[in-house]
């Protein structure tokens, strides 16, 4: 029983498709998976901690929170399960976590340490091409950002910004930041940004608040572009 409960969570996640039932039943009997529930309010991981272990979230909402180097601005993100953490910090040059994770109801994972993850790509070729395809997709939509078409319209820049600076291209975001500093990332006035916001909050898109703006829906805001 177990074993299938772990079956069933394992195959919401890109990183186990393609496994056959007894190659996961297999996997799961001889991998060291670890269980964590962390209550809410909580902090599952912190910007710069060092990431020694996957973090699979299989129930319960969490939020991301990203902050621009100096501290100028954050977007909070609302996640639900299934999420995978951030595996790309797992690697690389600054195997760190880019964000901040917290629990806004009880949460709960799978984990997956370091050790298990290069056990299993030694193991079993479809998740050493799964996590490449996981990668490679990060890596070419970022690439790709710098080559899409610009946007006409100060508004359409807005919508830009806010798309290109979440993890997930949809749901509830909250951008913290001041309406001085979102002119200077525009390259507009704070005049002409905050005559756009005021267009994009009646058109239902966005709220706004004191040095701070609520989107309901990204993906709203993405095809608005």
């Amino acid at each position: 029983m177990y074993n299938l409960q772990l079956y069933d969570h394992l195959l919401q996640f890109p990183l186990f498709q393609g496994l056959s039932r007894a190659e996961l039943l297999q996997m799961a009997g001889n991998t060291k998976f670890g269980f964590l529930k962390i209550d809410a309010g909580k902090y599952v991981v912190r910007d710069g901690d060092l990431c020694t272990q996957l973090y699979f979230l299989i129930g319960g909402t969490i939020t991301l929170t990203t902050e621009s180097d100096d501290h100028g601005y954050s977007i909070v993100e609302t996640l639900s399960a299934p999420w995978l953490l951030q595996p790309e910090a797992l690697f690389g040059l600054s195997p760190r976590y880019s964000c901040t994770a917290r629990a806004t109801t009880a949460t709960h994972f799978i984990t997956l340490s370091k050790d298990e993850v290069l056990r299993l790509l030694d193991d079993f070729l479809i998740i050493r091409l799964n996590l490449l395809n996981i990668m490679a997709t990060l890596t070419q939509r970022r690439t790709r950002q710098a080559w899409h078409r610009p946007p006409t319209t100060l508004r359409h820049r807005i919508a830009r910004f806010l798309t290109e600076h979440c993890a997930y291209p949809a749901g509830q975001k909250q951008v913290n930041i001041l309406m001085k500093r979102l002119a200077l990332e525009m390259n507009a006035s704070r005049l002409d940004v905050s005559e756009a916001l005021n267009d994009m909050q009646a058109d239902g898109l966005i709220g706004l608040h004191r040095g701070r703006i609520e989107v309901p829906s990204l993906e709203r805001v993405a095809t608005s572009i």
